[in-house]
């Protein structure tokens, strides 16, 4: 199995998420990531979704999806370069003796500390899922309190649309 990255143009319309997640879970299909926000294009949205499967299974997903009247592109981008980021916030425990430790973390990743409490901080961290599963494992001792990810974002790299 094969991960896939897709993206979707839409109509800015309502029920076109539900439309298309439906699709995918009546075709059997998992959705392991999902991010949707406005276009470039006034009146068009982004979908981009990550799933995984064979090159079969991607060539099914498209056509069902242009089957949609709200759908006006599809791309896989995962067959070129692409550029993937994902943000997390990340409430972590850590009493003042503690943070010296947690912002060393912090700093190895470039994250950002976006929030201080008495007894936690919340770390802004941006980057790959890679990236993200890597900061969250090494967070893990000093007691992880909540956890918001917001699925992958990507473009293609270069001049190619």
């Amino acid at each position: 199995m094969k991960k896939h990255t897709v993206a979707i143009l839409v109509n800015d319309q309502p029920g076109v998420l539900q439309r298309v997640s439906g699709l995918f879970g009546r075709r059997g299909f998992n959705i392991e990531s999902i991010t949707v926000g406005s276009s470039e294009e006034p009146g068009l949205s982004r979908m981009v979704i990550v799933t995984s499967g064979d090159d079969d299974t991607l060539e099914q997903i498209t056509k069902q999806l242009y089957k949609l009247i709200d759908v006006i592109k599809v791309i896989d981008i995962s067959s070129s370069p692409m550029v993937a980021r994902e943000l997390a916030l990340i409430k972590v425990g850590a009493e003042p003796a503690a943070r010296p430790e947690v912002l060393g973390v912090v700093e190895t990743f470039r994250a950002a500390v976006v929030d201080i409490g008495p007894s936690s901080l919340i770390v802004q961290v941006v980057g790959d899922t890679e990236k993200i599963d890597a900061m969250v494992e090494l967070l893990k001792p000093y007691g992880i309190r909540e956890l918001s990810r917001t699925g992958v974002t990507a473009m293609i790299r270069g001049t190619a649309k």
